[in-house]
């Protein structure tokens, strides 16, 4: 067979989708995939925005034989068939797609005159992966954890870029020239969105704003609370690994927040303050009503599941690979007892609610780590 299509909306595309393609190429020397646009419909990435997130998940793959095609109103069959490809490959998962698939096709072949189909399985891992199914998926805290597993990475990344501007957008106004110019600076390679960070970044970012939401709407926190917590939060952590001018990396970011006119006054000053307060080895000068809450936002992490814990300290250590094997065990140490002892004492989260949510799995995190640490300790310093 020379050619087949693949068809579908792909808002987003998946690792089913990917499946699917894969199989495609087993059967043709050429794959194309055609991307509908139907007007009635309300994808989250207009049609232009899918064909690349489709073109750099496939080049992602090595597959140089797939290209990605726009189809405008038109049946994809038709189009399929206009385009000189005989068949279209589709995924059957179930019982309740085989029908809905088989009236696709037989109004396609009949009614149409396009395209036959033909069908494929996917294995018992995929079989529950679709768009809806991974757009069902965003709202609770760890979303992104989950749907990362759903989707190649281009995908992912484009879908929490996404996210993360429709928050920055309920910031500031999204015709504001220079918050969309901060926004790009932030997700940007000098920040968040730099390769050099595995922990630091665009995810923890989504980690952070999705935990405060997800606490004013269980404190009955008011609009502004939220939104001055979500500014601090987006710059605490801005600049990181010692930056170039002076002083802490969160006294540089609290100076980068004031420096960027976002805002100013009181509200200006009240951010600056949340971000320094996460510096957590150093007296607070001013406190803020709601710093108990950015504490617990920022250490949040440290009461997730053991899987989450354990990749967020393997991230830990990748973003310091610049620091030698024992001095970074040293550091490291010193700062996860300092959490464990507070964690011991109920003191690790003032905050109630981050308390009750995650003190006591932080506890058994940090001490697993401590352990890990001290071996790695007793280990290297033994004689070669």
């Amino acid at each position: 067979m020379k050619k087949i299509a693949f068809s579908g909306t792909l808002d987003p595309i998946t690792n089913g989708h990917l499946w699917v393609i894969g199989e495609a190429r087993e059967l043709a020397d050429e794959v194309v995939v055609l991307i509908s646009e139907n007007p009635f419909k309300k994808p989250q990435f207009h049609a232009a925005s899918r064909k690349e997130i489709v073109e750099r998940s496939v080049a992602a793959q090595g597959w140089s034989n797939v290209s990605v095609m726009l189809v405008r109103g038109d049946y994809t069959a038709r189009a399929a068939k206009r385009l000189g490809i005989d068949f279209l490959i589709r995924g059957i998962r179930n019982t309740s797609d085989f029908d809905y698939e088989n009236l696709i096709q037989q109004a396609n072949v009949d009614v149409l005159h396009g395209a036959k189909t033909l069908f494929v399985m996917p294995p018992r891992d995929l079989g529950s992966v679709s768009s809806s199914f991974v757009r069902g998926l965003q709202g609770p805290v760890g979303w992104h954890w989950t749907t990362r597993q759903f989707m190649p990475a281009p995908a992912y990344d484009a879908w929490i870029l996404d996210w993360l501007r429709k928050d920055w957008d309920s910031l500031w106004a999204a015709d504001d020239a220079n918050a969309a110019a901060w926004f790009a600076r932030l997700t940007g390679e000098t920040a968040y969105g730099s390769c050099r960070r595995p922990y630091h970044n665009l995810d923890h970012l989504v980690h952070g704003l999705t935990e405060i939401t997800v606490w004013a709407a269980n404190a009955g926190a008011s609009p502004a609370d939220m939104a001055t917590l979500k500014k601090a939060f987006w710059f605490h952590d801005a600049v990181y690994g010692g930056g170039t001018g002076t002083g802490s990396n969160e006294e540089q970011s609290a100076q980068l927040w004031l420096a960027s006119s976002l805002d100013s006054g009181a509200v200006a000053n009240e951010v600056a303050s949340l971000i320094r307060a996460t510096e957590h080895l150093a007296p607070v000068a001013v406190r803020h009503a709601l710093q108990d809450v950015m504490l617990g936002v920022d250490l949040a992490i440290l009461g997730q599941a053991a899987d989450i814990y354990d990749g967020y300290a393997r991230s830990v250590r990748a973003e310091y690979r610049h620091v030698e094997e024992t001095d970074y065990l040293a550091g490291r140490e010193r700062i996860l007892a300092h959490f464990h002892a507070q964690a011991t004492a109920g003191t690790l989260y003032p905050n109630a609610y981050f308390a009750d949510l995650y003190n006591e799995r932080a506890r058994e995190n940090l001490a697993r780590e401590l352990e890990t640490l001290r071996e790695r300790q007793s280990f290297a310093g033994e004689c070669p």
